[in-house]
């Protein structure tokens, strides 16, 4: 959730207006569409599409694969680390002309990979607007606060427009709470019963600024933004039985990001248009986790920096209405520092990967064409073709050449404007997470995991079918079918160094993965007028051979279920809305060579109203984890590989977080 408010404007009492009818598989939604449900912002009314669901992207290197399925007047923006739904909360509501929904591709537009996209059009030329907003939420059960202030504004200057903002917030973990933990041993014998007191707080300062001005015949954009975040988790574990005794454990993590961006745009003749990107992105992070208890402490320390540069260059050419081209190239140069230490009773423990410097060359080439041979059938056609250089130094040293050819083919079939079939199969390549390459701990993920740089990027074949149906004025309906096979899993197994044994992540071999996905938009206004109800579920069934038992198993992490369903009720002529949303509960499972790690979480339920007493003023509450949800951390341990070991005791700890009240006042200007 939010810890601030977000940029907000006036929309004024318009008629209600109906969508365009679709043109090409493109539906427009004018502004006067939302005009009942008195948005603030751009986020507002995109979060109002039928059968629109925002995907923010995949956080990969490079900027060819990490595209979310928004566009802002039909670009991407330029930012990797700025969070889509944080763009689409700095464009007031006024300043959106319209928004147009394309579903299935267009001759002209990059999908970027996805079936569907949104792209904001904003109003040309807006003037001076500005915006501050307070927040705060209160935990009701031990009486925490957590504020925020959100400080913005944008305008003209000369031929070229300005945006700025500055946020600070603070946060309370809701995964962090009382609780109880249990330990039972073989044949059901009770070993430890404790108390459970932890808490989690974080504090986050972000500044963002861009500029876009004419420039030689083009259009150049530059944006920065500053990112510094420090959280602190701390857990005391009171064991009452079988004697008295005190367990704690901390974590605590700087972090920081900094990153400058340019995009050149320019028209090369009426059908011909090129694009360059540049970008540079440096981060860090410093992580200090003491452990304490009676006959043993454990220190661990992480020292984490790593750098992104990024040069793209790409060349659109249109046709006709029915036919479109894209070549472009893109090349990244990233590399990763890492120092991680481990203190077991102040001696230094041998880690393997600990101390590492991994650099990345990456280049890729690409062409990508759209073509609607018919009315009512558009086809695309891709190729990537991407190769990466990667080296380590340090603990490890180790040279690695990678080749990848990527095709992609897809296709949308409309009988009706209100009807569409979708296909996709493309060959998906993975990314080595650099935070792979070294040894990591946290408080939740079961200790200490060591790194591994010999690591081979994950594929995947996949094949996907949707169907869509569009109904009444604002309802609909999207199915769709998802299958993966893969290759070259990366799940976790043990890693035998100096005869010991490790848990790392490492390629297991083959798997598959399958996905229903259904998103839909109900309108409600035959029982009550102004309400909607919108959804989205996704069921995952998957299979990889464990690497410790050789059994069939689902991919470490991956949720079998997860849904979300969220009800508006908007009522213009009291200037206010008000609804609830409701995320499901899910469970995910971790696997080591001694140890399964299942964690659970249960359904979280928030109630709002917002309140618009002016056009300039919105005030906002949420009465959020109504249900008063609470997270289930299991530990099923071996007493030594799970394939020939017996279970040695199974932990329990069942974590509570009350209910919180967030209230929220913007005002513009």
């Amino acid at each position: 959730m939010s810890l601030a408010a977000v940029l907000t404007a006036a929309v004024p009492a318009l008629a209600v207006a109906q969508p365009a009818p679709a043109t090409q598989g493109v539906i427009s939604y004018p502004q006067a569409y939302f005009a009942e449900q008195r948005p603030s912002t751009a986020l507002d009314m995109v979060q109002r599409l039928p059968g629109f669901s925002i995907d923010g992207g995949d956080d990969v290197r490079g900027f060819e694969g990490a595209a979310a399925n928004v566009l802002i007047d039909g670009a991407r923006p330029t930012s990797k680390t700025d969070d889509i739904e944080e763009i689409l909360r700095r464009i007031p509501a006024a300043q959106v002309d319209h928004i147009e929904l394309i579903r299935g591709g267009a001759p002209g537009i990059d999908m970027q990979g996805k079936s569907i996209l949104a792209n904001v059009v904003k109003v040309k030329g807006s003037g001076f607007q500005g915006l501050i907003a307070l927040a705060n939420n209160h935990v009701f059960d031990d009486g925490r606060n957590s504020s925020g202030v959100r400080l913005e504004a944008s305008g003209q200057a000369g031929p070229g427009a300005w945006e700025g903002g500055l946020r600070y917030g603070q946060g309370i973990d809701d995964g962090a709470g009382p609780g109880r933990h249990v330990r039972i041993g073989p044949g059901g014998a009770r070993l430890i019963t404790s108390d459970i007191d932890s808490h989690g707080r974080a504090y986050q300062w972000v500044l963002t600024g861009a500029y876009e001005t004419p420039l030689a015949g083009g259009t150049l954009k530059l944006n920065t933004r500053g990112f510094w975040n420090w959280y602190e988790f701390n857990q005391l574990d009171w064991i009452k039985f079988p004697s008295p005794a005190l367990e704690s454990v901390n974590y605590s993590e700087d972090e920081y990001e900094t990153e400058l961006g340019a995009r050149y745009e320019r028209a090369l003749g009426a059908r011909m248009n090129l694009e360059l990107v540049g970008l540079q992105k440096l981060t860090g992070s410093d992580i200090v986790s003491p452990y304490r208890s009676t006959g043993f402490n454990g220190d661990f320390f992480l020292d984490q920096k790593t750098s992104e540069s990024i040069g793209r260059g790409v060349l659109k050419y249109r046709q006709s209405d029915r036919l479109s081209f894209e070549v472009g190239a893109e090349s990244a140069l990233n590399v990763l520092e890492s120092e991680t230490d481990q203190l077991s009773n102040g001696v230094p423990d041998v880690l393997p990967a600990g101390d590492v410097k991994v650099t990345e060359k990456r280049g890729e080439v690409f062409g990508k064409s759209v073509w609607k041979p018919i009315n009512t059938l558009t086809l695309e056609g891709g190729l990537r073709y991407e190769g990466s250089a990667l080296t380590s130094e340090g603990d490890v040293s180790l040279e690695k050449t990678l080749y990848f050819l990527k095709p992609r083919v897809a296709g949308t079939w409309a009988p009706s404007d209100r009807t569409q079939v979708r296909f996709r199969y493309e060959r998906m390549v993975g990314q080595l997470d650099f935070d792979d390459f070294v040894a990591d701990s946290s408080p939740n993920s079961g200790g200490l995991a060591v790194g591994n740089p010999a690591l081979t990027p994950e594929q995947a074949w996949v094949s996907e079918l949707a169907f869509e149906k569009r109904f009444w004025t604002k309802g609909a309906l999207v199915l769709t079918l998802r299958h993966s096979k893969l290759t070259d899993v990366i799940d976790r197994a043990p890693i035998f160094s100096g005869g010991l044994v490790f848990d790392a992540p490492s390629n297991i071999g083959d798997g598959t993965k399958d996905e229903l996905i259904l998103n839909a938009t109900l309108p409600l206004d035959r029982v009550l007028k102004g309400a909607q109800l919108r959804g989205q579920s996704t069921w995952r069934r998957s299979a990889v051979t464990d690497p410790t038992t050789g059994d069939e198993r689902e991919i470490y992490r991956l949720r079998p279920l997860e849904w979300e369903a969220h009800f508006t009720h908007d009522l213009p002529q009291y200037r206010m809305n008000w609804g609830f949303d409701v995320f499901s509960a899910w469970r995910q499972t971790s696997y080591k060579y001694n140890a399964i790690y299942t964690d659970k979480l249960k359904t979280w339920v928030m109630l709002f109203a917002e309140w618009k007493p002016k056009p300039d003023l919105t005030v906002r509450a949420e009465l959020n984890n109504v249900t008063e949800r609470g997270f289930r951390h299991t530990t099923t341990a071996y007493a030594g590989p799970r394939n020939t070991a017996a279970v040695a005791y199974v932990d329990d700890s069942d974590i509570q977080f009350g209910r919180g009240l967030y209230i929220r006042v913007r005002k513009t200007f």
